[in-house]
């Protein structure tokens, strides 16, 4: 059965398992913080328990509980591995933490989940001069991809590189429909 619990101060849920429910509710620690009826959501957008505690001499420090590092440390141990150490949910939904959408991933995975910084709009797509320069990297090696014309021609690059390095897991560039007709259309040529 599907537990849902309410997030403090919004009208959202997370999604447990009962077992996960009721170890969290009796666990002595965690119940004796309220812990489940004190979740949030962090900037980052994962659930997440946070309180100051303050000692006696007036210093304090924060506890902070990520939700699905607990329930994967808890209840998925066996699956954490020296390279995939770090915990995610498979579906994107930080609100669902069931145990079959918990995943223990590996930091370069969780690199190539970052949002671009470059000018262009895209994933490791650059501007140098009035061309377009395609660039990705694993395991310390860059790979440059070329020099192109436009920056949806090097996304696409990109786009090709990180499946092949990276399979499903790798980041993709999200190229506009009329953008990847007009590429098919000059190579059609």
């Amino acid at each position: 059965m599907i537990k849902k619990v309410k997030l403090k101060k919004l009208d959202d849920y997370v999604l447990l398992d009962e077992d996960v429910y009721e170890y969290l509710i009796n666990h002595e620690h965690y119940g004796k913080i309220k812990l489940l009826e004190n979740l949030r959501r962090h900037s980052s957008g994962c659930v997440v328990f946070q309180k100051l505690w303050r000692n006696a001499d007036k210093s304090h420090w924060i506890e902070t509980i990520y939700l699905h590092k607990l329930i994967a440390e808890t209840f998925l141990p066996d699956l954490k591995t020296k390279k995939n150490n770090l915990a995610g949910v498979k579906n994107g939904n930080k609100y669902d933490l069931r145990k079959e959408n918990i995943v223990w991933r590996s930091r370069g995975w969780a690199s190539r989940q970052r949002k671009t910084v470059s000018k262009t709009g895209y994933m490791g797509v650059y501007a140098e001069g009035k061309k377009y320069r395609a660039v990705i990297s694993t395991e310390g090696k860059s790979y440059h991809l070329g020099m192109f014309e436009t920056k949806e021609e090097a996304a696409l690059a990109y786009n090709k590189k990180s499946w092949e390095l990276f399979g499903h897991e790798g980041n993709q560039n999200p190229i506009p429909e009329d953008k990847l007709k007009e590429i098919l259309a000059k190579k059609s040529k």
